[in-house]
């Protein structure tokens, strides 16, 4: 998919990799409409980017994506407002630090409404428009986390392992029709979503400083990564070598190394 002249829809928009696909996408985009939760930080990107970007239509729209009376409203308003989407940018997401007996069940509710159901709700709403014009771009935003069971992510981990063994199949059954989808894979990023996704009273989790990617070049990576018809994108060549070492690592030795990993409370 070309995305000069596209109409983005970015979720999660207000800050983090969100915040920086808008920016991105503003210099080429015909249009972009950004969801969050926190309309105020929604403002202030619009503005930003009317400044910069005069030429790009931005909209806004406060959304909480765990709450399904609001994506419902969402859909809705695309419908009565006519709004043409070519190109969806799944970024929301929730995560949760610590083990699972532990966790708060209205968190883990959280996070399968918007890593699981919204994502996939969003997409069937949008994507009949975009086979009928042959043209469009749907790129999830996963994780590596995605790729095998981590303790003290057991939800987190397995939402995103649907949102990459959703990405392949979509992407399968779109061959031909002149829509492109692309799962985004990246390890940790200096976001907000450690701090999120940490409990009260604990620390967020982190890992060393080299593993870390800029939202900057997740974002570009991954852009350019639709761009091409690529399937799958991890950014940075450390994350790539790592989560190929894991892919091809039997599942009985994964589970003996994780004996030897520190456990969360």
């Amino acid at each position: 998919m070309k995305l000069d002249g596209c109409n983005a829809l970015i979720t999660g928009a207000s800050a983090g990799i969100g915040g920086e696909f808008a920016r991105q996408l503003a210099s080429r985009a015909k249009s972009l409409i950004l969801i969050a939760r926190r309309e105020e930080r929604l403002s202030q990107l619009r503005h930003q980017l009317n400044q910069h970007y005069p030429n790009v239509a931005v909209s806004i729209r406060k959304t909480d994506l765990a709450d399904l009376a609001q994506l419902n409203e969402l859909l809705a308003w695309l419908d009565r407002e006519r709004i043409d989407v070519d190109l969806l940018i799944n970024n929301a997401g929730l995560g949760d630090s610590g083990a699972f007996a532990a966790s708060d069940p209205i968190r883990n509710e959280q996070m399968t409404l918007v890593n699981i159901v919204a994502l996939t709700t969003l997409t069937r709403h949008l994507l009949p428009r975009m086979i009928a014009t042959r043209r469009g771009g749907i790129l999830n935003v996963s994780s590596s986390a995605g790729f095998l069971p981590i303790p003290g992510f057991a939800v987190y981990a397995a939402t995103k392992a649907y949102v990459t063994s959703f990405s392949e199949a979509l992407r399968m059954e779109l061959r031909g029709t002149g829509v492109s989808v692309c799962a985004l894979c990246p390890g940790p990023v200096h976001t907000e979503f450690q701090e999120v996704a940490k409990r009260p009273g604990g620390q967020p989790d982190t890992g060393p400083e080299f593993v870390f990617v800029s939202a900057e070049q997740v974002v570009r990576d991954s852009l350019a990564a639709l761009e091409a018809d690529r399937p799958l994108v991890i950014p940075s060549f450390q994350m790539k070598l790592g989560m190929f070492l894991v892919r091809i690592t039997p599942m009985p030795i994964l589970r003996l190394l994780s004996r030897f990993s520190p456990r969360r409370g």
